[in-house]
């Protein structure tokens, strides 16, 4: 994969900026500024990706993870992206989610938001002793105040809210 070098960097980096800012329109202008040989660059599906995420447009995330997912491969968030938009998607949901990203932790074992993101799918789908283990393991990888807080904020995880306060 090719380098991001200037001035497709500066458009990159524009469009992150506007996103920033919440103004989709403009990151989006930017991201249109960047050479057609560079579109599939990983940051600028990465960004691309959270513009779809922020519309809705579930589809074009899903397309997007998986351009990501091929393209960059020793990258979780593709992994993630890919999970979350298929929970969204027509056809999609949960349990389509969960076995999305179940391989990605033998992948990416030290990444916290994969358990994390786990251990939601498991309590969605009512697996609570299987969404103990996720969260448990995100604990331990991610650091137990920051997950904590994340958790008790984080409807997926409600039914275990009561325990989760007890950590």
């Amino acid at each position: 994969m090719q380098e991001l070098e200037p001035p497709n960097t500066h458009y990159l980096s524009a469009a992150i900026g506007w996103l920033g800012l919440s103004s989709l329109a403009d990151a989006k202008a930017e991201l249109a500024r960047i050479g057609p040989a560079h579109q599939n660059h990983p940051d600028v599906l990465e960004v691309r990706w959270v513009i779809c995420a922020e519309e809705g447009h579930w589809d074009e995330a899903l397309q997007i993870a998986r351009a990501l997912l091929h393209g960059a491969p020793d990258r979780s968030s593709g992994w993630l992206h890919q999970a979350y938009a298929l929970r969204r998607v027509q056809n999609g949901g949960v349990r389509k989610a969960w076995q999305a990203l179940l391989p990605a932790f033998d992948k990416f074992p030290k990444e916290p938001t994969i358990s994390y993101n786990l251990s939601c799918y498991a309590c969605q789908l009512q697996q609570l002793d299987a969404a103990r283990v996720w969260l448990n393991r995100a604990l331990v990888i991610g650091g137990k105040e920051k997950i904590k807080r994340m958790a008790l904020e984080d409807r997926d995880l409600e039914p275990l809210w009561g325990e989760i306060r007890g950590l």
